[in-house]
């Protein structure tokens, strides 16, 4: 696995927002805006359980990131990949602590959460930065 580009991960580090786009049953997309993060070698985002978005994903794993800086949003990257892992249990109910952090700077307010956290690693295929 190769490391994420540098500038992916430094917009996905960054409290920038980002829109994921996933393929329904109906082979139709759907886009929703997210908070977003990286690791060494993936973009992560945070859903919940119940959500249409990981109902995608599990059928099909293929998916766009598209990531803008907030400062300059013609400066943006695009990732085209696969979601290879979905973590639960308390490590995603603490990432998204974390985002909630970064974006609004307090904890995620538990009362909005009404299932399961579900972080999604996901592997680029394809990079664009512009």
């Amino acid at each position: 696995m190769l490391p994420l580009d540098p500038t992916v991960r430094a917009l996905a580090l960054g409290a920038n927002f980002a829109v994921l786009s996933v393929i329904l049953s109906s082979g139709r997309p759907m886009t929703h805006v997210m908070w977003v993060d990286a690791d060494d070698e993936h973009v992560l985002v945070n859903t919940e359980l119940h959500r249409a978005k990981l109902r995608a994903v599990s059928r099909d794993p293929r998916v766009t990131v598209t990531i803008w800086d907030r400062d300059d949003p013609y400066t943006y990257a695009e990732v085209r990949g696969r979601v290879v892992e979905t973590v639960r249990g308390p490590a995603a109910r603490a990432h998204i602590d974390r985002l909630s952090q970064k974006y609004r700077g307090r904890d995620y307010d538990e009362s909005n959460i009404t299932s399961e956290r579900v972080i999604l690693r996901i592997e680029p295929e394809t990079v664009y930065v512009h």
